[in-house]
This record gives C-alpha cells, structure tokens and sequence, in this order.
C-alpha cells in the first residue's frame, strides 16, 4: 500500500483524527489486536506520521484513554445542576453517564475493558477517572444525607462504600446497555435509580437494613 496522501491542517486537528481513529479501532479490536497500519488508514494519514505525532502505539492508547475520561467525566459534571434537589442530581448525573457511553461505545470499551486489562500503566490511568467519579458520587450522597436533616456526618467509610457500589453498578449497567439495543440511557439510568435511591433514601432518613443477628 503506498503512502497515504493527507491534506495540510492544524496540528490539533489532525492529532484528534488520528486520536478518534485509534478510539475506534482499539475500542472494537482490542488494544493487541489494533495494528498503527489500520489506524493510520481509518484516520486517512501515513504510518510514520502517526508515530511522529504520537510515538508509539503505547503512547497513543495512553493519550486515547486521558482523552475519553475526562470527555466522560466532563459529560456527567456537566450534567448536573448542583443546584436541584439531591435525587435530581443522581439521577441527572446517570443520565449523563448513559447518554455519553452510550454514544460512545468504542471510548467505553477502551476505558472499562481494554484499559483495565493491558498493563499497569493504563490500568493507573482508568482509576484515576474512576476515582474523580466516585469522589463526585460522594458529594451528592454527602449533599442526600444533609436535605434529609439527618447528621450529615455519615462516617466517610460509609459514604466511600455507597459511591463505590454505585458507580459499579452503574459500569456494570453500561456494559450491559451497550450491547442491547433496545436499551436507551434513560432506561438504564431510570433502572439505576429504582435499583439504589430507594435504598438510598432509608438510609439518609435514618431507617438503614440491618443484617439479621449471628
């Protein structure tokens, strides 16, 4: 195959082709199986420029997987108005998050399978991102347990355990939704709702489930 012919533009611009390249061909080849040759064809550009714009196939997945979160994170911030009741935040917050991955199944698949499973390096990069989400969960539970009048110093061990088993469930939910079609982000997000805030609003009223006695 001869060397691919490529219009003159921007640097960043072309940088976000190869990038939007690469999300999909990682996202629906996985990230051994991707090959430079295939992206570099996908984004309409020559190999070597590929290399020379992003170094190696190393450097790219690594730059595809900053660039996914925090477009994702910035979707669900961006999502919600912190100034609506508790409830209405959550659930603004998971209709974000199902809308973005929803729109972008290649950018899920790279962040929640291939990152997670190609090394520490990349895995490091997925945590961060789930990090900076679950410290957000936190604050609207923390914002849940205030607007009920009930001491809003729920013990942080507590607070941390429900944003993660959120946020879990909430992947997990994304997964699955992505590969149903009939499933739409306010289903999912709808099905995440029913699933934790009832839960949610026992315990923040103080009326928690207690496991039985030994």
């Amino acid at each position: 195959m001869g060397a691919v012919k490529t219009k003159r533009m921007p640097r960043a611009v072309r940088e976000q082709q190869m990038l939007d390249a690469a999300v999909e061909t990682f996202g629906r080849r996985g990230y051994l199986a991707a090959s430079m040759d295939e992206i570099a064809e996908l984004a309409g550009v020559s190999k070597p420029l590929v290399y020379l714009y992003l170094n190696s196939k190393e450097d790219l997945f690594t730059a595809c997987i900053r660039r996914e979160a925090e477009a994702l994170v910035g979707a669900v911030r961006a999502g919600v108005d912190t100034g609506l009741p508790a409830d209405r935040q959550l659930w603004d917050g998971l209709l974000a998050f199902f809308a973005h991955t929803g729109r972008h199944p290649h950018a899920w698949s790279v962040l929640h399978i291939q990152a997670r499973t190609h090394g520490e390096t990349f895995a490091a990069e997925a945590a961060a991102m789930r990090a900076e989400i679950v410290a957000f969960v936190t604050q609207l539970i923390v914002v849940a347990a205030r607007e009920a009048h009930r001491d809003p110093d729920l013990p942080e061990r507590e607070v941390a355990g429900l944003a993660e088993a959120l946020v879990g469930a909430a992947e997990s939910l994304a997964a699955w939704a992505n590969t149903a079609e009939s499933v739409t982000p306010r289903q999912a997000a709808a099905t995440l709702m029913n699933f934790a805030w009832a839960g949610l609003g026992n315990l923040m009223t103080g009326h928690p489930w207690s496991p039985p006695e030994p």
